[in-house]
């Protein structure tokens, strides 16, 4: 097995953590869940972490072979575009996105591609699919329940899970977005607390509680299995389900679940431009208040 180079790039205003991972030796590269900087008050973007990435890149002389989304994310826009454009590599996905387009096409009353024959994604992963950044051997877990299209990626002896898992003392994903299942991401933590115990555990978001005074980007299998609030060795699916539907319960909408979904599930690909040069996003308005 050998021993991958990561880098984390940290964005404090959505609390998320994006990732190089690199070969050493063939110098390819992954990037892993991207931030695009977005002013909601203004409806403005800008590259500031972005850059930080293709800089890092660029010292390094790495060469992108990939850029992995772990699911669509709900909290921050994807910088997949930007980076493509910029560095190369491959934008790519597990192909349960389609359940995911599909459903917000219906929300967002919009008509983006949506089956697996029919993708703006450069590639869709099958469940369980193996594949290589350089000489670095990979695969990817499903693993559903904050939505139906959720994939953690297993590269060497890291496993990336996107937003399944948090920090061990701050627990696990929400589940109650449209397709989300309690029950389901229940399986999806067993699936992956399955894995070798010292495998180490790289995570998306990291919110701190009142405990913890540093941000922190990684645990393990073994500390997760023990030790996370939410689920852990002792925890039924019982218990699991009904934990998480009532705290679900409790939880405001993401502050960017509106724009960024709508970008996210067309690979980070803004709408068309209309007649007068602006490019519009669409919010369903009072639709999610129904819920």
């Amino acid at each position: 097995m050998q021993n991958p180079k990561i880098q984390h790039f940290f964005d404090e205003h959505t609390n998320t953590f994006s990732y190089v991972i690199s070969d050493v030796i063939s110098k390819r590269c992954a990037i892993i869940d991207s931030v695009l900087n977005y002013d909601a008050p203004s409806a403005t973007i800008s590259t500031i972490q972005a850059d930080l990435i293709i800089q890092y890149i660029h010292e390094n002389s790495l060469s992108v072979e990939w850029i992995l989304e772990t699911h669509v994310h709900a909290d921050h826009l994807t910088a997949s575009q930007y980076l493509k454009k910029e560095l190369g590599g491959k934008i790519a996905m597990s192909q349960k996105i389609a359940i995911v387009q599909e459903t917000f096409n219906t929300i967002y009353n919009i008509n983006i591609h949506s089956t697996a024959d029919n993708q703006i994604f450069d590639y869709l992963f099958e469940d369980y699919e193996q594949f290589h950044i350089g000489q670095l051997n990979a695969y990817n877990i499903p693993t559903p329940g904050h939505t139906p299209a959720c994939i953690s990626y297993v590269i060497e002896n890291c496993v990336f899970v996107g937003d399944t898992l948090f920090m061990p003392d701050y627990g696990t994903a929400r589940c109650d977005f449209p397709k989300g299942s309690a029950s389901e991401l229940y399986d999806s933590i067993k699936r992956l607390y399955e894995l070798d115990e010292n495998m180490r555990v790289l995570l998306c978001h990291d919110y701190l509680p009142e405990n913890r005074d540093e941000y922190c980007c990684e645990s393990s299998i073994y500390e997760q299995k023990n030790k996370n609030i939410h689920l852990n060795r002792s925890t039924t699916k019982t218990e699991f389900i009904e934990m998480r539907n009532r705290r679900d319960a409790t939880l405001s909408m993401p502050k960017l679940i509106l724009p960024a979904i709508q970008i996210n599930m067309n690979a980070g690909k803004f709408p068309t431009l209309e007649s007068n040069g602006i490019r519009y996003l669409k919010l369903p308005f009072n639709y999610f208040k129904q819920m």
